[in-house]
């Protein structure tokens, strides 16, 4: 994925996202305003590099009560928000598949799964959590029917590289990739390859690690 999205770090706009999920619990609880350093001390960063993050994307509004929690949410959405819902579906409707679909579709953002993809015959044809499931024959024409313009990998690994072309034939803008096989697609896709069993195995090399240097440090 490209390092900047319209002169702003891919790493802040994850920020960005973390931030208004944060203000939005923060919201439903009644808070009315926070201050840069509640914001950073709930992410495990600065109040400096909240207060850059924000003013990269234009808002510096810290007034002595701190940041007015929606007004900011409304502004990060202008940043972060398409003007339109954007449709995404789900490629793979096992376990993972069901997951993602189940927890995802209850957030309330302008990003809404609509369709799934399948070959399980046990599957297809049917509707799973609300979202009718489809089979990959139909993939292309349902993507341009619902104008779906990200995807969701979630197959089986093995079957994921067979995935590419027809992604690359329907017209994707974006994938989310899930299973443990990097996808490569051309320039103007936009991936991002999210390996959970690798991700997984870094967090526990560093339990191991700081294990052991306690274990040193003891004796």
């Amino acid at each position: 994925m490209a390092a900047l999205t319209n002169g702003i770090p891919e790493k802040t706009i994850e920020r960005l996202s973390e931030y208004r999920r944060t203000l939005l619990a923060s919201h439903k609880q009644g808070i009315t305003h926070i201050f840069s350093h509640v914001l950073a001390g709930i992410h495990g960063i600065t109040a400096v590099q909240v207060r850059r993050d924000l003013m990269l994307i234009g808002f510096s509004s810290d007034t002595k009560k701190g940041y007015d929690v929606q007004v900011l949410i409304e502004y990060i959405g202008n940043i972060l928000d398409s003007p339109a819902p954007t449709n995404i579906a789900v490629l793979g409707m096992g376990h993972l598949g069901q997951a993602i679909t189940k927890y995802f579709n209850g957030k309330g953002l302008k990003l809404r799964i609509t369709a799934a993809f399948d070959i399980d015959p046990e599957k297809v044809g049917k509707t799973i959590d609300g979202i009718p499931c489809y089979h990959m024959d139909a993939f292309e024409e349902t993507v341009e029917d619902k104008e779906i313009s990200i995807v969701i990998v979630s197959s089986p690994t093995k079957v994921a590289p067979q995935l590419v072309v027809p992604i690359i034939n329907a017209g994707i803008k974006g994938v989310l990739n899930f299973t443990s096989t990097p996808l490569n697609f051309p320039q103007g896709i936009v991936v991002e390859n999210y390996d959970i069993t690798t991700l997984l195995e870094k967090v526990a090399y560093f339990v191991k690690e700081n294990e052991e240097n306690n274990t040193t440090g003891n004796g």
